[in-house]
């Protein structure tokens, strides 16, 4: 077995996971993990499986003529433990632009590995504007400081008015 890894974008309609998890289930692979998302009318994600290496071209090929979907696949590391712990940092809003580049500005500035990442506007249930809210796992090294990665999150929090919750 040898793992994968694709991506994949398009309009979305039902059927389309069933379609891709029978394809590889058909040339012996095994579905490991994936995360899908439905934005605008499309449907995105990536898939992490399983494959014997004399099966990749035949599964490229066939998701190659897939009619609805851009398909990329590109060969994975076989997962490895790392000692690295995580944190969760989590961010509700007023939506306004640059929230994201400041939070990952000072992801960057501590040298952060951004594990996971979601986020979205939404309607706020008692005024109706754009409420931004967002969570993001990620990786830390034993030598970063703590005490200053939650100061220089708090300074955005109040730079952009935003709630900043790291745990």
């Amino acid at each position: 077995m040898k793992p994968l890894i694709f991506t994949l974008v398009g309009p979305d309609k039902p059927g389309l996971i069933s379609n891709l998890s029978k394809a590889v289930f058909e040339r012996g692979g095994n579905w490991l993990g994936s995360n899908f998302s439905h934005m605008a009318g499309h449907f995105a994600g990536f898939v992490h499986i399983d494959l014997p290496a004399e099966k990749h071209d035949e599964l490229i090929a066939l998701f190659d003529q897939h009619p609805d979907l851009r398909i990329h696949l590109v060969s994975a590391q076989a997962a490895v433990i790392q000692g690295q712990q995580t944190a969760q940092i989590n961010i509700m809003g007023n939506d306004k632009a640059g929230i994201v580049q400041e939070l990952t500005r000072v992801l960057n500035q501590f040298n952060l590995n951004i594990m996971q990442f979601d986020s979205s506007c939404t309607s706020a249930p008692n005024w109706g504007s754009p409420l931004f809210k967002a969570k993001a796992i990620v990786e830390i090294a034993p030598d970063v400081e703590l005490v200053s990665l939650r100061e220089a999150l708090e300074n955005i929090a109040n730079d952009l008015m935003v709630d900043v919750e790291l745990s």
